[in-house]
This record gives structure tokens, sequence and C-alpha cells, in this order.
């Protein structure tokens, strides 16, 4: 990926939230295109864990205090991000996440060429008059966005349906297949204390789920599925890796033989470790925690919301998806996969063979790469071929309106 121009291009990524996927995805952006010679800055709250990693990168970090979740503060928070963007004067807004894309499409108004990454839409967080406002906010913002990419081609079809009309592009998340790889299991296991603690030896069959504790994720549906699963291996253990709103909750309603192991700051020993990750989640765009788990060769469990079916090997979806919020099926699954040693292993040589065929990075960043130059490229609208790398929308609209720096 070459992002190199003289002078060079300058590249603003807006973000709130700053942890989970969302930070990950923001992270891997930033390093590739720092790598390709472009100038970047990030607009995030400025104490953030994010913005560390961020500034250690060699990345310019603005200190852009916004709330998780849209509120009364909302129009203060677009008045300060403009005065980020006169700043900065970007080439390419790139926003990601809903409350991001909202803030930066109120400041930017379509004045500088604007990527929107969604990472899950919003109307599918929030139920009642709440989703209602905010499918109408996504249909109308979609005028100030140059272009929506979405990780999978579910989340565009989801946006289809809902009735947002946009510019679509769909890039897969992708992982860095040398930090996720695979490892000894018994090795693993001794490295980590908190499961030797808890008696947890190489033989136990082991369970991780690795997200954010929160309604989304669906720990809530795995904790129910959980006795289940015991009563037909008793001796299996789950592991909940990450924190969140519903961590309190969650740990008060836990059945035996679940640890609850907070926030990691580093998730690939407990993928190592584990003999089965399982992501039980309501909604996704397409979940990074799978890709990473498949990357270390352990097999996973999915739910079927969008990305999923995406993101594991052709032909595994019957082995390895589950309805939603569906205890029963759930736990049979995860059942029969911690009775069967030899099928774990298949599916895991499987997954880390697709995620390094399909779900590289280094792929993403370029796919990225190539949606900026389309923008920037000059003469109106897009080429009538989608770049290397990227996937048109068949039967949607590509061409972006004509942008004017401010």
């Amino acid at each position: 990926m070459q992002l190199s121009t003289d002078p060079p291009l300058r590249v603003l990524h807006i973000t709130q939230p700053v942890d989970g996927g969302v930070a990950r995805v923001v992270t891997d952006l930033v390093k590739a295109q720092l790598a390709a010679g472009a100038h970047v800055t990030v607009a995030c709250p400025g104490g953030s864990g994010l913005a560390q990693k961020l500034r250690a990168l060699g990345g310019d970090v603005h200190d852009w205090q916004a709330t998780r979740a849209p509120g009364p503060s909302l129009l203060r928070e677009a008045r300060r991000l403009g005065r980020v963007v006169a700043e900065v004067r970007p080439d390419v807004v790139h926003a990601h996440s809903a409350k991001a894309g909202l803030a930066a499409r109120i400041a930017v108004r379509g004045r500088v060429p604007t990527v929107f990454q969604p990472h899950a839409w919003s109307f599918e967080a929030v139920g009642g008059v709440t989703a209602g406002l905010a499918l109408k906010w996504e249909r109308w913002g979609a005028r100030w966005a140059s272009r929506v990419i979405c990780v999978s081609e579910a989340e565009r079809d989801t946006g289809v349906r809902a009735g947002v009309h946009a510019p679509w592009r769909v890039i897969s998340n992708g992982i860095d297949p040398a930090r996720f790889h695979p490892a000894a299991v018994d090795t693993v296991r001794a490295g980590i204390p908190p499961l030797a603690e808890a008696g947890v030896g190489p033989a136990t069959p082991l369970v991780v789920c690795v997200g954010r504790l929160c309604r989304q994720k669906g720990q809530d549906v795995l904790l129910e599925a959980w006795p289940e699963v015991v009563r037909r291996v008793p001796a299996a253990r789950l592991v909940l890796v990450g924190d969140g709103p519903d961590g309190e909750r969650l740990r008060a309603g836990a059945p035996g033989g679940v640890l609850f192991a907070g926030a990691a700051e580093d998730a690939v020993p407990w993928y190592q470790a584990a003999d089965l990750l399982v992501l039980p989640s309501r909604w996704e765009g397409m979940a990074l925690a799978p890709l990473e788990a498949m990357a270390c060769a352990r097999p996973v469990v999915l739910t079927d919301v969008d990305g999923a079916r995406e993101s594991l090997p052709p032909g595994l979806t019957e082995r390895c998806l589950v309805p939603s919020q569906a205890p029963g099926p759930l736990a049979h699954t995860i059942a029969e996969l911690l009775s069967d040693p030899l099928l774990r292993e298949s599916l895991g040589h499987q997954g880390r063979r697709h995620v390094l065929t399909t779900h590289d990075v280094r792929r993403t960043a370029d796919a990225v790469a190539d949606v900026y130059r389309e923008l920037l490229a000059p003469g109106p609208g897009a080429p009538a071929e989608p770049p290397s790398g990227v996937r048109a929308a068949s039967g949607e609209p590509t061409e972006c309106r004509e942008s004017i720096h401010s």
C-alpha cells in the first residue's frame, strides 16, 4: 500500500468508542497508513488507552472529548470536531462507528471527502423510539458520506433493507497473522495465572468468550446455556474476557465453573489457551474475535448475525453457527465440540487457513487505501469497476458528489 504524495496525504480518523474491535481496526489502519507515507491524525478522547497507543505509533492525536452514545452534548461535540477539522485540514475524513459518524458528518457536511464505517448499525443497538431516531439519522446522514464502508455483505444488506441509500463499499475486517498465531495449549495455560489459580490444567475443556460485557455480545445467553454444557461435559470451564456495563449483573447471575478474567490488554494468550472460542452476539458487522481465534487455529461457535457466515470457512456454518439468543442450540453445539477433540483440531486448521487467505489485515488496509485514492482521483464520479480488494454493492450507486476542501 502506498499513500505517499507530495505533500503527504492527510488522513483524519475520528473514533468514539475507543475500545474493543473499533479501536483495533483504527489502530491497524493508522499503523499501515503511517508506514505507507501518509500524515495521519486521530480525533478521540485524549486520555484513552487508544490515544496512547496511537501516539506511540507516531500518529497525531487531537483530544476530542465525546461521550460514547449520542446525547444532549452532541452539537457541542460536533462543533469541537469542526475546529479539529479546520486545524488539521485533512484530504480525507474517516469516521468510525455510529457516534463518531454522527458527529463527523454534522461537522464536515460533505465539504471534505468523508468515509463512514458503522462497525454494526446503530439502529440495531437500541429499541423503541430510540431505534426509530437512529434509523432516521442513518438515512438522512448518508447524504454526507462519500463512501460507507461495511465490513460484511450482510452489514451492507442490513443497511439497504433499512432504507439507507449510500455509495457502498464492502471491505472485510482483517487481522495481523504475525500477532495471532497458534501455540501449545499446555504452555500457554501455564503462563496465565488466573487459570492456574482456578485449577484449569492442560486437559480441562476450556471455553473462552472475548468481548465487551454488554448486551450486544450476548454473554447473558452464554451463561444461561452453560449449566447444560456442564451437565454434558462436567469438567468444562468458561472464561469471560472483557469488561463493560453489564459486568456486575453478569457476575451476580453466573453459574459455577465461570471465571471472569476482566479486560485484557492482549487477548492472544486467551485465544491460544482455549479449546473453543464462543461469541453469542445479538448483532455485529463482522466481529474480530472469531477471526483472531481462528488465526490462532482455535475453532469458534458464533451466532448467526451479520458477518458471521462471511467470517467462517465455506462449508462450516452447520458446525459453527447457532441461532441468536437461543441457549439450547448454543449449549448443544458447545458440548458436541468439547466432546470431539479431533473435530476441534480439524476446524481450527481450516479456520486458520481461511483467515490467512481472506482476512489478512494488509488486504484490508490496501482496500481502504484504494477507496481514498478513488475519492481523490481527478474528475467527477467513481471508476466503472471498483478498485482491487473492494467489492461494490451490485445495483447500488457508487458515484460521490463533488467534494470541497474547507
